[in-house]
């Protein structure tokens, strides 16, 4: 049987626990949050402009490089529509004929999605304090560059793309939660803190996925989490780009303010691997063929090679100035 037939017969064989993974880790539209709800209301005239001045004194506070992680951040949220279409034309996952367990899947986590890039879009508009021009020529360019993320329409290897990519996101909102509550800013804080709290339950969902498909194909499986390391996991922003600039030129400097902040940095990167190792019993795993043993021994040394390298990693602390953000900020 060749392989793409193997990997499609283990989704249609999961497809089954679908409605399920929708019930467990997914909440229903009229009892999850939403962006009003951490928004100043504009329908109560009375409260409106006090809420959205305090919003605004408040954001006065926050420093240059917060910013740029902020609207980072929320630029790569509203690029949605790249990953959902992304996801769509994985293997197993079909949306025709009214589609598939699958598809609903994609479809419904979409719609929790989508919030995020909502809630932060608005905050910043309201603050005050960026070039919201800027930030929207950014994202629809990077919506209209798309991204390559070296998956093709393998499932097992977006499923391993997206639990680490959902770790990765639940990891920064979660420190800009925590750097906004620093700066007197319980708002944000809330509002960053219940994204992060989206994205940890995603993470668990899509690693969910990977542990099940171990379960029944762990050589394939191994096989496809080695190479996705070996092509290092690349953010989805990586061709984030200001106006008139080269695709991806903005991301390094983007990822750069990150690490000075603490938001996401090398070491956190690392440490995602150990503990998707850690979840899947990567070193517990049995039956593997040949090619999977070798796949787990590159894995399991990874994480202390890249620390080594990790080591020697210097940040720059020179700020880039960033079109997105005013440039009386930098201190």
């Amino acid at each position: 049987m060749a392989l793409d037939n193997i990997r499609l017969e283990v989704m249609t064989l999961l497809e089954k626990k679908v409605d399920d993974y929708i019930e467990e880790f997914l909440i229903p539209v009229d009892k999850i949050w939403q962006p009003t709800d951490f928004l100043p209301d504009s329908q109560n005239e009375e409260t409106f402009f006090e809420e959205v001045k305090e919003l605004r004194e408040l954001a006065k506070e926050l420093p240059y490089d917060f910013w740029v992680v902020l609207v980072g951040d929320t630029i790569t949220e509203e690029a949605l529509p790249t990953y959902e279409s992304w996801l769509m034309d994985v293997e197993g996952i079909n949306q025709q004929e009214g589609g598939n367990a699958w598809s609903r899947w994609t479809r419904y986590w979409t719609g929790e999605e989508n919030r995020h890039g909502d809630v932060l879009n608005k905050y910043l508009y309201l603050s005050g304090r960026v070039n919201m021009k800027e930030i929207e020529r950014t994202t629809q360019h990077l919506i209209a560059d798309g991204f390559d993320i070296g998956t093709d329409q393998d499932p097992y290897k977006n499923f391993v793309y997206t639990s680490f990519q959902e770790l990765a996101t639940y990891i920064s909102h979660n420190r800009v939660a925590k750097l906004a509550r620093e700066y007197s800013n319980k708002s944000l804080a809330k509002m960053c803190k219940i994204i992060s709290g989206d994205e940890m339950r995603h993470y668990n969902a899509y690693s969910e996925f990977v542990r099940s498909i171990f379960e029944v194909d762990p050589s394939q499986m191994m096989i496809a989490f080695s190479d996705m390391m070996k092509k290092k996991i690349v953010m989805p922003a990586h061709f984030l780009r200001e106006s008139g600039q080269s695709i991806g030129s903005a991301f390094e400097e983007f990822s750069y303010a990150a690490q000075r902040l603490g938001v996401y940095t090398s070491q956190d990167y690392i440490d995602i691997m150990k503990k998707l190792i850690d979840k899947w019993n990567i070193d517990k795993l049995t039956d593997l063929n040949d090619e999977a043993e070798k796949a787990r021994d590159f894995v399991m040394k990874l994480p202390a090679r890249m620390q080594r390298i990790n080591e020697r990693l210097v940040i720059p602390k020179d700020v880039f100035q960033f079109k997105w953000v005013e440039p009386a900020l930098i201190k």
